[in-house]
């Protein structure tokens, strides 16, 4: 069920598409935009993205306004983006960029919690079965790209609830 997204009021104002001079209107404002970010990227299950992407995207670009933020300003929000722990650069360049809307410790215990609930400690899966499998079709989880799924194993594995290991048709993890 596609949930229809709730743009935020700032999206209909105009000057949102403008960084604004004042500190701590721009503040607000960056605020904003970060919120948006994640929200949006959160509701459409997006975890990498170019910039190109991001600045073609209804999410930079109100075309309804006719306005959209500038590369300059988009570059601004997701190095904020960045600072705040929620954005990682793919490459030198700054062209491609993971966005976290959850951090891999946040989807560990979502995992985890899963695995519990369900009476899963001590079994095994495939990284596939855990983020495509029908056991999990219901979870947020569902569909977590293999980059950040590891990364939340790996955060699990140094809690010592689980533990990442080769299979003969690539990983999987076991759970404690």
């Amino acid at each position: 069920v596609a949930m229809s997204f709730e743009w935020p009021w700032q999206y209909r104002f105009p000057p949102f598409f403008t960084l604004q001079p004042n500190v701590d209107t721009r503040q607000k404002q960056m605020t904003a935009w970060c919120s948006l970010v994640l929200s949006y990227c959160r509701l459409n299950k997006q975890y990498t993205m170019t910039v190109m992407e991001a600045q073609e995207s209804p999410l930079f670009n109100n075309r309804k306004l006719q306005r959209k933020l500038p590369m300059e300003s988009i570059q601004v929000v997701l190095e904020e983006l960045r600072k705040k722990g929620n954005l990682e650069w793919l490459d030198k360049n700054k062209s491609s960029f993971l966005i976290m809307w959850r951090r891999p410790e946040e989807w560990g215990k979502l995992i985890y919690q899963w695995v519990s609930k369900n009476g899963l400690t001590n079994s095994v899966f495939t990284l596939y079965e855990l983020s495509n499998g029908d056991d999990t079709e219901n979870e947020e989880f569902h569909g977590l790209e293999e980059s950040m799924l590891l990364r939340a194993l790996q955060a699990l594995q140094q809690e010592h609830k689980a533990e990442i290991i080769t299979l003969d048709d690539g990983r999987g993890v076991k759970f404690f």
